[in-house]
């Protein structure tokens, strides 16, 4: 499967020093959520200074600055895609947050550039938190795609124990 992403973003990526900055949105989502929690992985705009709290706007939507770092999977083709997410552990109310989910959260990652906020260079809808281990200093978690899309198709298997006639 091929990827179509803007020539400044393979730019940035490939480069050994860029002025680029490349941008991790996560949109989470629950059911025990009133609305969405929007993070970003990068502190583009002040937008208050008691409590100092930073964001980046994209879209018309507000993501919140939190330190994360995210290492992007591989295209292994026998497993899920598997995103590995670190999260410093500066605010206890995300612990309190994280426990008291009782089903995974949705999780949507989306790379921008910080020189086009609107422009989505890479989307994964279809994530699901996973595995969270939660420590003094930080905070780990897998985010993976959602097995079933990884099933094989048909679901079944022609073989002599489940279909005899056949052979």
């Amino acid at each position: 499967m091929s990827r179509t992403v803007s020539l400044a973003f393979l730019n940035a990526i490939n480069s050994q020093e860029t002025d680029e900055v490349v941008i991790c949105l996560l949109t989470v989502t629950h059911e025990d959520l009133d609305e969405p929690i929007y993070l970003s992985s990068d502190p583009t705009t002040r937008i208050s200074d008691s409590p100092l709290v930073y964001a980046t706007t994209s879209r018309g939507n507000e993501y919140l600055f939190l330190p994360f770092e995210f290492t992007l999977p591989d295209d292994k083709s026998d497993s899920p895609p598997r995103i590995q997410l670190s999260i410093d552990n500066t605010d206890r109310s995300l612990v309190a947050m994280l426990r008291s989910f009782t089903t995974p959260a949705s999780i949507k990652l989306e790379i921008v550039l910080a020189s086009s906020l609107d422009d989505v260079e890479i989307e994964m809808p279809a994530l699901q938190l996973s595995d969270v281990t939660i420590g003094e200093e930080q905070i780990t978690a897998d985010l993976v795609a959602d097995a079933l899309i990884n099933e094989p198709y048909p679901a079944g298997q022609f073989t002599p124990g489940a279909f005899p006639g056949l052979f």
